[in-house]
């Protein structure tokens, strides 16, 4: 092995014991992982610069942005109050249904002010009803995971996976393109919350405590590395009603543009944001404030280890001994285990470290079999988020795990078998909306 192999070997190595330690900012840790890189050579600063620069990146921001303006415009706020009104009144189909709500939601907007407004509605009416709040806190959580699934724009690591595929020499993938696999995917695991999660989950004595936002106590390192931080959401906003028009205009118009193919979602995204703080709606201060540097940061250096993967040759040399040890298998047989083991990845590592390391290995996987890739990158988008087995793997499930005082096995009881279902959910949809 070359010296550039074996340091970035080590870099990679040290970053994911790094994150799996959880002590450390998963955003510091990436980065310093594209500092050890950049100052021993292993890549150039014009390649450090692409990925800073990626459209992944561009895209994130703009809709992080946008999403902040409609939050700040109160209309997040209005719609659960009359979501809350309308659990009142119809009982425990109306806690299921702003769970459902949560997940369409989700589709489009950031996942973490959802439940961080939603979680303690359900916790209040469930409570007024009568009922356990740990029966529906983590159904909500997981319902915002699964609704990011259904659109490019749903979660950062589908937009990633899209970039890193046209890095690679593979078309971008439409804003709606993956829907029908995502979609087949979150009604499977909608129902299984819905007909299984009172049997899985003990009610026990409600010792629910309310999420208290502290500036001071730092947020878990895999958790901090989702889409967005709790603290930007902590406080409702009144509704201003010209503002959320005006916000929810330009962002119906970035996913239609960008759907009709009129321009990239990168742009698309980025005019918006733009538009939002010419008009008034958004101050340029509170544009910088929505951004969510940490998520960015995290994206960006993870992207400059998997260029340190790529231009050192350790990721064609990882693929090849696997395309060697899947020598024989059907292209189905190793889809199945494409996704597995992204879905363990996912587990343990976040979601921007394991498309960094699985999309180049779906490519070469797909090309060595001569099929289209698309299958491969569409199962590492879904199995990148779409992993429940733990409460730490995403942002929105460390918030109903505090709120709920859930234990860990709360979330294994639940988690493994919906790990299971949502997988064979989702290799079937592949294989019939994305044939090989």
């Amino acid at each position: 092995m070359t010296s550039d192999q074996l340091i970035t070997l080590a870099v990679l190595f040290a970053v994911i014991v790094a994150l799996i330690w959880d002590k450390l900012r998963s955003d510091i840790v990436a980065l310093a992982g594209a500092a050890v890189l950049l100052v021993t050579r292993v890549v150039r600063p014009i390649e450090v610069q692409g990925a800073f620069a990626s459209p992944a990146i561009m895209a994130l921001a703009s809709l992080f942005v946008i999403t902040y303006a409609m939050e700040l415009s109160g209309l997040l706020d209005a719609a659960i109050r009359q979501v809350t009104e309308l659990c009142r009144r119809i009982g425990k189909s109306g806690l299921w249904l702003m769970i459902a709500f949560s997940g369409a939601a989700s589709a489009f907007l950031n996942n973490t002010p959802i439940v961080v407004l939603g979680a303690p509605v359900v916790r209040d009416v469930s409570r007024s009803l009568g009922l356990s709040p740990k029966r529906f806190l983590i159904p909500l959580s997981y319902a915002a995971v699964l609704g990011g699934c259904c659109t490019l724009i749903g979660t950062s690591t589908n937009l990633l996976v899209n970039d890193m595929a046209m890095m690679a020499g593979q078309p971008r993938f439409g804003i709606f393109e993956i829907t029908p696999v995502g979609l087949t995917v979150a009604v499977t695991g909608g129902l299984y919350l819905l007909l299984f999660t009172h049997k899985l989950v003990p009610s026990g004595e409600d010792e629910l405590e309310t999420v208290t936002v502290d500036r001071k106590i730092g947020e878990p390192g895999l958790a901090g590395g989702q889409i967005g931080s709790a603290l930007s959401f902590a406080e409702h906003a009144p509704l201003r009603p010209v503002a959320a028009l005006v916000s929810v205009t330009v962002f119906i118009a970035v996913v239609a543009l960008a759907a009709l193919e009129v321009a990239p979602i990168a742009a698309c995204a980025f005019g918006g944001a733009v538009l939002l703080i010419l008009l008034r709606v958004i101050t340029a201060d509170e544009a910088y404030s929505g951004l969510r540097p940490d998520v960015l940061m995290l994206i960006a250096g993870m992207v400059v280890l998997g260029i340190a993967l790529d231009v050192t040759g350790l990721a064609g040399a990882f693929t090849g001994g696997l395309i060697t040890s899947l020598d024989g298998l059907s292209p189905l047989m190793a889809l199945v285990i494409i996704y597995g083991a992204t879905l363990f990845a996912t587990e343990l590592l976040s979601n921007a470290t394991v498309a960094v390391l699985f999309t180049p290995i779906a490519v070469s996987l797909a090309e060595a079999l001569a099929v289209s890739p698309r299958p491969f990158l569409v199962a590492v988008m879904i199995a990148g988020s779409a992993a429940f087995a733990t409460p730490f793997g995403y942002q929105t499930n460390v918030l109903v795990y505090q709120m709920g005082s859930y234990n860990y096995l709360d979330f294994v009881r639940i988690g493994i078998p919906l790990n299971l279902l949502t997988w064979a959910a989702a290799i079937i949809a592949i294989h019939v909306f994305f044939p090989f």
